[in-house]
This record gives structure tokens, C-alpha cells and sequence, in this order.
């Protein structure tokens, strides 16, 4: 009697080789960024020490001798699904914003600007206005930023969407998002993300590129250091002269926003 056919494994959702090789092709501080996110998140496994209290963006903590947390609150999280979404929303974000930016003025800007202005509204706003203490993490901070910059770049080529007989203006969809975000996902921020869509919004509108390092800076560090040989996926500044990831472009291809969403963890009431 002849034995049935092995039953062939149901296809998974997504293409594995797929996945790597677009993680190969991030850049390189967006690598730097997510491995961060993840070091940081096995980290908070252990319970000797906790991560969260240790870098969480918390008002009452900011001074004195909490100013670094200014700047660990975006790449540390509660657990693994607050983790995975974040990445997951942020990763082709940062990805393009590294692309069309250059490396060196994506590191001056993330370890910079973007991550201690929204900070510091945040502190300002919960502080000082609402007189509270409410702790946050979460690289949903950047990610919404990064959608207030996507939605400014949006609105320029189309002010509007028709919704029925409204005009809704692009710009306006980060704040649909956020609101949708706060009302599914549990325990959200809606006061950081629309700190970091403020903060998106003013660079987008070219109020906040004073900000940016100088290129001539930038050119003479690269080639002193001679980075874009050295470092493997390094972007270098000077777009018109090495091109994406060194190499000239062979067409320009424009990239609607993109619409995945993280959310930063309150860690209080």
C-alpha cells in the first residue's frame, strides 16, 4: 500500500530572501539605529538594572543630570511589540531621509535637533502647562517627525485630498494618524507625537535647515576620513558628485509617504 505524499508547508506571508536583502541595503545609520533599538530592548530583559527608568524621557529627571535622556529616550522600549513596530514603521522613513540627506547630517540631526526638540517641548507642554510627570520612550518620536516632514514634501505637490465634498489638506494626515494611533494602541503618547509633528513640520517648511552642518564641513570630513570607502553603505553628502550609496543614479523616482506609524510608550497614568 502506498504511503500519502508529505503535506507541502503552507507559503509564509512574506518572502525571507526578500527581507534580507533589504535589510543589506540600509544605510548605514539606519542600521546603527535599529541594531540600537534592539541592544537596547534585550538590555531591559534582565531585571537587575532597568533600562527604562534608566533612559526614559521624564521630566522631574531632565535635571539635574538627566540630560542625557534627551537623547536615549527614542531607541529604548517596553517590549518586544512596541519594539518591532517602531522599527517597523521607522526603518524606510529614516532609510530615504539618510538617502537624500547623507549620513553625517542624518547623525548631526538624530543625536541633535531631532531628538532634543521635541524633548523639550514635551517637558515644556507636561511640565509647566499640565503639571504632570509622565514618562515616555519610543523611536515613535522620530517616526512621526519623519511623517511631518513626508506630509510638508506632500502637501507642495498636492495641497489636497478630496474626502466626499471636503478638501482636506495633505498636511493634516500625521495628525489623523496620531490621533488614530492614541485611540488603538494602548498606553500612547499623543502629546510626544505631536511634539515630533511640530518639530517635522517646521523642518519640512525650511525653518529649521539652518540646523544642518555646513557641506563644505561635511565634504572635507568624508574625504579626510576617507569614510565612503571605509564604512560599508556610508551615504555621503554630496549626492550629485557619488550618488546613492556612492554610486550615480541611474533615474529619480519619487516616494509617496509612507504610512506606517509607531507609537511612544507612556510609562504613567
Amino acid at each position: 500500500m502506498a504511503s500519502a505524499p508529505p503535506t507541502a508547508l503552507p507559503a509564509l506571508p512574506f518572502n525571507p530572501s526578500r527581507l534580507r536583502s533589504y535589510v543589506l541595503r540600509l544605510p548605514f545609520f539606519t542600521r546603527v539605529v535599529v541594531l540600537a533599538i534592539v541592544v537596547f530592548w534585550i538590555l531591559d530583559l534582565q531585571s537587575a538594572w532597568s533600562v527604562t527608568d534608566w533612559g526614559a524621557l521624564t521630566p522631574d529627571e531632565i535635571f539635574p543630570g538627566g540630560m542625557y535622556r534627551l537623547n536615549t529616550y527614542p531607541v529604548i522600549h517596553t517590549g518586544i511589540f512596541h519594539a518591532f513596530v517602531n522599527v517597523l514603521a521607522l526603518a524606510p522613513l529614516l532609510e530615504r531621509f539618510e538617502a537624500e540627506h547623507g549620513t553625517l547630517t542624518s547623525v548631526a540631526l538624530f543625536t541633535g535637533p531631532f531628538s532634543t526638540f521635541p524633548a523639550g517641548l514635551y517637558i515644556f507642554v507636561e511640565r509647566f502647562i499640565l503639571r504632570s510627570n509622565t514618562a515616555v520612550v519610543g523611536a515613535s518620536i522620530w517616526v512621526f517627525l519623519l511623517l511631518g516632514i513626508e506630509a510638508i514634501r506632500t502637501y507642495r505637490a498636492n495641497p489636497y485630498l478630496m474626502v466626499g465634498d471636503f478638501k482636506v489638506p495633505t498636511w493634516t494626515s500625521p495628525l489623523f494618524v496620531s490621533v488614530l494611533v492614541s485611540i488603538f494602541l494602548p498606553n500612547t503618547s499623543f502629546l510626544g507625537h505631536l511634539c515630533a509633528l511640530g518639530v517635522g513640520y517646521l523642518f519640512g517648511l525650511g525653518y529649521l535647515k539652518l540646523l544642518m552642518p555646513p557641506e563644505r564641513i561635511l565634504r572635507y570630513v568624508e574625504g579626510k576620513l576617507n569614510l565612503l570607502g571605509r564604512i560599508p553603505r556610508y551615504v555621503s553628502v554630496d549626492q550629485k558628485t557619488y550618488g546613492r550609496y556612492g554610486v550615480l543614479p541611474s533615474a529619480n523616482s519619487g516616494i509617496a509617504m509612507n504610512t506606517y506609524v509607531g507609537s511612544s510608550q507612556r510609562l504613567g497614568p
